[in-house]
């Protein structure tokens, strides 16, 4: 029984999601739908590729990961499916595989060549890209929906300035509870760190000097920053919203100073 996974921007106020399960359901009756998020802003890859980046590798290899985000027909669309790292990420080609691979290279990479029924050309997410999912989660060879391509549509992203004394880094991700995830990963810290203390300032000239193992271990309504799950650094409060009471949102510029 295969397992295909769910990352849209179709919310759950319209039957679109509803639509899209079905399709699957029709091809596939045994499969295990599992939904990642229905919640992504329109269009908004960036954000679907950092959900997908922290969700997938908690699946089982050979997990198919469907994502229906900025599908809409063009012209010129084309559609990939993905291995990488044991799974499959079926999509359009839209800059959301270039985000997840980072400077990682995919096992296979093909332009899907499925018949696309014109009723829904206006719905490629439940017809193209559902036609490949259950194949691939039905145990059809990934080559065997398209042509090999060498890379992916790329997709410019903001990436950390680094100098011998600081990092400057941006926030790139909200979650539900406020919590303010920037792009600066554990790894690269502890690498300019090296054992220094240091200063993290953000906007309204909010500062914080230390670095906190879990959100109780300050007074509630107090700020910190810690490497949550992601392994990226964030700005939280506690039982608080970070992001609406420091005015940090997506994009914003935050900065950690070193101290020889």
């Amino acid at each position: 029984m295969g397992i295909i996974t769910l990352t849209t921007d179709l919310g759950h106020r319209d039957f679109y999601q509803a639509a899209l399960k079905g399709s699957i359901i029709s091809l596939l009756p045994d499969v295990r739908l599992v939904d990642i998020s229905h919640e992504i802003p329109s269009f908004n890859i960036q954000n679907a590729a950092f959900i997908l980046q922290n969700a997938y590798h908690y699946f089982p290899k050979g997990t198919v990961h469907l994502i229906g985000i900025d599908t809409v027909f063009e012209e010129n669309s084309r559609y990939v499916a993905m291995k990488f790292n044991d799974h499959y990420f079926v999509g359009a080609d839209n800059g959301i595989f270039s985000i997840i691979l980072g400077e990682q290279k995919a096992e296979e990479l093909i332009e899907i060549e499925l018949m696309q029924d014109l009723r829904f050309l206006h719905f490629p997410v439940a017809d193209v890209l559902v036609k490949a999912a259950c194949r691939i989660a039905s145990g059809t060879n990934i080559l065997e929906l398209g042509t090999k391509i060498d890379a992916p549509l790329q997709k410019v992203t903001l990436s950390p300035i680094i100098e011998s004394n600081h990092i400057k880094g941006h926030v790139t991700y909200i979650d539900s509870f406020g919590n303010v995830i920037s792009n600066i990963s554990k790894d690269l810290f502890n690498k300019v760190q090296n054992g220094r203390n240091f200063i993290l300032n953000f906007k309204r000239n909010e500062t914080i000097e230390k670095m906190s193992w879990h959100y109780n271990e300050v007074s509630e309504g107090e700020k910190l920053c810690l490497f949550g799950i992601s392994n990226y650094l964030e700005i939280a409060i506690n039982k608080g919203n970070a992001s609406q009471l420091l005015g940090l949102y997506q994009d914003e510029m935050i900065m950690i100073e070193f101290k020889d």
